[in-house]
């Protein structure tokens, strides 16, 4: 099998610098032994205007069909290679893709000890495979590689160029034109050869997932095409295909929100992280931040993150209830009123209220959903899914999504509940959550409980004009916030009533303000413009959210 890289060049900037990044000079012919052939590494042309490099694969099929332990004679997981005589030493396949991170591994991470500002510059490359399976035809490379910004030439081969009425086989001779960095181009190569032939001649393990990652970072997670992608380069393997998935969407929204994954996918508290599955711990923030909220440890939502004393207006005598029992008591008392069922929790973080609603046997179906991975396992393990009954555990599911795009999973409940989440959304995105909750999902009550700002200076220890939490993007305001769910109410055909949560102070209300929505329609659909100013004000064209995560 065989593979060119093409660049053009000037004085300043010689096509010669290929050998630098290439790590392989263009005076001499390399050999190098792989684990079913060898690679032979040359340069057909090295001028300073144009430099070719080539790499010949020869493969022995007879002592790969021999090595293989599998299917058919040989074993081997791709079927042709229990064949002797097969297409492997001729076709670009996970043959190639193995040598060029074998042979050319420096230049595919992006590293060149002596010119090391090379590697960022991007090339103006021509990259050409005369034989490359395409189970898809020449429609799927352009599907493959059109996005990441080549100039793609797909032809078919004809089966038999003396028998034209024959028909094309499944090989295109295949070109690329386009300028990035080699890097780039090769990560690319190697993902995306063996994506399109469609098998590999090794079995596929859990650490291929990692592989696939490392080699999709800056490209994979923005590819319309990538769950074929994953599910084509994973060997059609469910699980690992899913956790692919997963790991590029908080890859992309770490992008979105200039954050680190680590950040996005860290929205738990560290009592949940270091306690017991079943302490109650202290109180916490319910919720984790939606897409586009940088996720940092949450605290005591009795108040503010430094406040441990309780509001001056509260009676010593009293038993004290953490806020946070409160307001799912609250929250518990609003769903069993309007006669909710399938109740969907929408940041449900670490499953503080999906606990408190497994509890009443009303809700015969409990959602929750959450963009960190690591919230939903420690959910997991806090409601004992591994543990309680089959009966009992069949009414959980736990999902990842970001609640700002629209998802097919969350059509048919009959109530939703954003618990303390919206404040961790930046406010011009808000409009891209509220369509996905109220115009796509459309539950017959939504239930939304936020700060009262005004409440804040009851807190001693909260420094004036601080918010209680660190990543809260904003405080409302009574009126504010009944202002804002009046306009998404008024928008989406909702009614609204507003309650109290908390003691409630004659001066300043109380320290959460909670909204309940009934639809007056629920099955009506939101008008198209609003879809389209939600998209808009959010920066974001409505998408469709992650598999279903099983933590």
């Amino acid at each position: 099998m065989f593979l060119t890289i093409s660049t053009t060049g000037t004085a300043e900037r010689p096509a010669t610098d290929l050998g630098f990044l290439l790590h392989k000079h263009p005076d001499r012919a390399q050999s190098f032994s792989t684990a079913h052939g060898t690679a032979h590494v040359f340069y057909p042309e090295a001028a300073p205007e144009h430099c070719t490099a080539a790499m010949l694969l020869e493969v022995d099929a007879v002592a790969l069909v021999r090595r293989g332990g599998g299917k058919g004679r040989g074993g081997a997981p791709d079927s042709a290679l229990a064949q002797y005589v097969n297409d492997r030493p001729y076709a670009a396949s996970s043959l190639l893709a193995v040598a060029l991170g074998s042979v050319f591994r420096s230049a595919l991470a992006g590293q060149c000890k002596a010119r090391p500002e090379l590697p960022a510059r991007p090339l103006p490359l021509r990259i050409e495979v005369p034989a490359l399976p395409a189970r898809g035809g020449a429609e799927i490379v352009h599907r493959f590689f059109g996005p990441l910004g080549w100039t793609v030439g797909a032809e078919p081969v004809p089966l038999d160029e003396q028998f034209p009425e024959w028909g094309d086989s499944r090989y295109v001779r295949l070109t690329l034109d386009g300028e990035l960095p080699l890097s780039d181009a090769l990560r690319q190569l190697y993902v995306l050869l063996p994506v399109l032939d469609g098998a590999k001649h090794y079995w596929v393990t859990d650490d291929e997932a990692d592989k696939l990652l490392r080699a999709g970072e800056g490209w994979l997670e923005h590819h319309p095409e990538q769950r074929l992608i994953a599910g084509r380069y994973l060997a059609r393997r469910a699980a690992l295909t899913r956790q692919v998935l997963e790991r590029l969407e908080l890859a992309r929204l770490a992008e979105s929100d200039d954050a680190e994954v680590a950040e996005i996918d860290n929205a738990v508290t560290e009592a949940d992280a270091d306690g017991p599955p079943d302490a109650d711990g202290p109180p916490d923030v319910e919720g984790t931040p939606a897409a586009g909220a940088t996720a940092v440890p949450a605290t005591d939502d009795a108040g503010p993150a430094s406040a441990h004393e309780e509001p001056a207006a509260e009676s010593a005598a009293e038993p004290h209830v953490p806020l946070a029992v409160q307001r799912r008591d609250a929250i518990t008392a609003a769903l069993r009123e309007c006669g909710a069922a399938r109740v969907l929790d929408l940041g449900c973080g670490s499953g503080h209220l999906v606990q408190a609603l497994l509890k009443e046997r009303q809700f015969t179906g409990i959602v929750g959903v959450d963009v960190s991975m690591r919230a939903l396992q420690l959910a997991a393990r806090r409601l004992r899914l591994d543990r309680i009954g089959e009966r009992q555990a069949s009414r959980v599911t736990l999902l990842q999504g970001a609640l700002t795009y629209t998802d097919a999973r969350l059509k048919g409940h009959d109530a939703a509940v954003l618990c303390e989440v919206i404040e961790h959304v930046d406010q011009p995105r808000l409009p891209a959550l509220e369509y996905a909750v109220f115009g796509a999902a459309r539950p017959a009550t939504v239930v939304v409980t936020t700060p009262n700002s005004e409440y804040n200076v009851r807190w001693e220890s909260l420094p004036a004009g601080q918010a209680r939490h660190a990543d809260h993007r904003f405080e409302w305001t009574r009126a504010e916030f009944r202002r804002w769910a009046e306009t998404v109410a008024a928008r989406y055909g909702y009614g609204v009533a507003f309650r109290p949560v908390g003691p409630d102070d004659p001066e300043v209300g109380s320290p959460t303000q909670l909204a309940l929505f009934t639809a007056a329609s629920p099955d009506a659909a939101a008008p198209a413009e609003q879809q389209a100013t939600a998209d808009a004000a959010a920066g974001t064209a409505a998408g469709t959210a992650a598999e279903e995560a099983t933590p």
